[in-house]
């Protein structure tokens, strides 16, 4: 017990020592499920790995390999242990794969350091020491948990009636056997706990349902992806999305200690404050950088139910994260998030022409959200990539000219294709924009290796953006 107390001491010591010198950088990637976060830092890892003094052209836009600063990359324990590692090798391993295979999805929290030796070419340390280390944390953690971030400033109630502002469309139809089952249920009854679990099982049902259908407002995460909860009581509840305001008020005011209304409240709130609170304090509460990923694509192929639930998703992120200026004392006592990056995943999904329109719709899908960082003091950007490439591009003859094609592995029939995945909406897509455009934009397997380097689309672009400056 000694021994774990000492470590933690001293983790919180060379934690302190690096931020006062500015040598670390805890990275938050986040984004909702499916974005592709595993294959960005499984991406993002290899491409830094592969760096060495003889030949970076795989990272062109990033002006410290191409100077040739980058001394030496190495991965490096991490300072805390009780945080599972990111499976890289395993990751690695699914890619070099005859044929090659995506990662496995995230379903735990994982953590990697990497050690970036670097030769200084400007500011005030160059003249005390040439060459510096900058030790950059990255996370990983499941997208399904991300969502239950606003849960913490959020009511049983006020969760409850936001709920029900979405309960139409595709959510009503596949809610029906849910609500139907809640409905007969005497909210002021004694409660009883197999009947809680059943309801709170149909509801996780319900939530699996919406995700087929590509809706991405799945509350609570952890029904999904329970992880070490599987089977808890504390996961039995669920969102009276029925009641009106009188019923509110009737059971707020006699509804009984031990009644199912009672029951539910308090298990909402246990998870709230002992689930969903803790994850956050020991993971979100000191990141320095953030990437938000979103597939754009996706949700365009299934409703536009399902696109506006994507768009609300990413606007709920921006209020459980800090953002400001990196000055000595906030590196020291109150890490806050100075530099954020918006990333459409996918982009080689889409003929490079398109580029422009992907990057416009990923800005509107988070501007209204986004609009109070301008005035923080972050620099924010917005960019599209791949992180791991999966297409290639290709042109093509059709009616006797020469066009834009991708070709590859198509992923439901394993199939090589080439084919025009078609044109990318601008703006967000209004009402009559649905009514007259189908989205056909197909999944594909990863390209197979040709060596250590992971293909990629633009990551050069996102490691200037987050890294240049700590190595200059």
């Amino acid at each position: 017990m000694f021994a774990s107390i000492q470590h933690s001491v001293k983790r919180e010591l060379n934690d302190w020592v690096n931020r006062g010198f500015d040598r670390t950088l805890r990275l938050a990637v986040t984004g909702l499920s499916q974005s592709g976060k595993t294959a960005f830092i499984t991406s993002l890892v290899n491409q830094l790995l592969t760096l060495d003094q003889y030949d970076n052209s795989h990272l062109p836009l990033f002006a410290p390999a191409r100077n040739k600063q980058i001394l030496a990359v190495k991965r490096v324990d991490q300072e805390n242990w009780s945080i599972p590692r990111f499976d890289y090798e395993a990751n690695l391993a699914c890619l070099k794969q005859q044929p090659p295979v995506w990662p496995t999805s995230t379903r735990g929290v994982g953590e990697i350091r990497l050690a970036i030796r670097f030769r200084r070419s400007d500011g005030l340390l160059r003249h005390l020491k040439q060459e510096g280390t900058l030790y950059l944390d990255i996370f990983d953690y499941p997208g399904e948990w991300l969502l239950d971030l606003p849960l913490l400033e959020t009511s049983f109630k006020q969760w409850s009636q936001s709920l029900q502002k979405l309960d139409f469309g595709v959510r009503q139809q596949l809610a029906q056997n849910w609500l139907k089952q809640v409905a007969a249920l005497d909210l002021s009854a004694k409660a009883d706990e197999e009947v809680l679990a059943r309801l709170a099982k149909s509801y996780t049902d319900y939530l699996f349902e919406c995700k087929a259908q590509g809706l991405q407002f799945i509350q609570p995460g952890h029904f999904v992806l329970p992880g070490e909860y599987q089977g808890a009581p504390a996961l039995q509840f669920f969102p009276l999305t029925q009641l009106s305001p009188q019923q509110w008020q009737q059971l707020e005011q006699h509804g009984g200690q031990d009644s199912y209304f009672a029951l539910l409240q308090k298990r909402y709130e246990y998870y709230r404050e002992k689930i969903v609170k803790r994850f956050y304090q020991k993971y979100f509460s000191k990141f320095d950088r953030q990437i938000i990923l979103a597939d754009c694509l996706t949700p365009l192929n299934y409703s536009q139910q399902a696109f506006n639930e994507t768009k609300e998703s990413l606007r709920q992120l921006f209020g459980n994260f800090h953002y400001g200026n990196r000055t000595l004392l906030h590196r020291l006592f109150a890490p806050q998030i100075d530099k954020l990056l918006f990333v459409a995943s996918k982009a080689d999904h889409v003929t490079v022409d398109q580029l422009p329109n992907l990057i416009s719709l990923m800005r509107q899908l988070v501007q209204e959200g986004g609009q109070h960082v301008n005035f923080a003091g972050v620099k924010n950007d917005y960019t599209a990539i791949a992180a791991i490439r999966a297409t290639k591009p290709v042109s093509v003859k059709d009616n006797g000219q020469m066009v834009k094609a991708l070709q590859g592995v198509r992923s439901k029939d394993n199939q090589t294709v080439t084919l025009f995945p078609g044109s990318v909406p601008s703006r967000l897509p209004n009402a009559d924009f649905w009514q007259q455009n189908r989205f056909e934009f197909d999944q594909f397997e990863p390209l197979p290796l040709e060596s250590e380097r992971i293909p990629h689309l633009r990551m050069d672009t996102v490691l200037q953006f987050l890294l240049a400056d700590k190595l200059d």
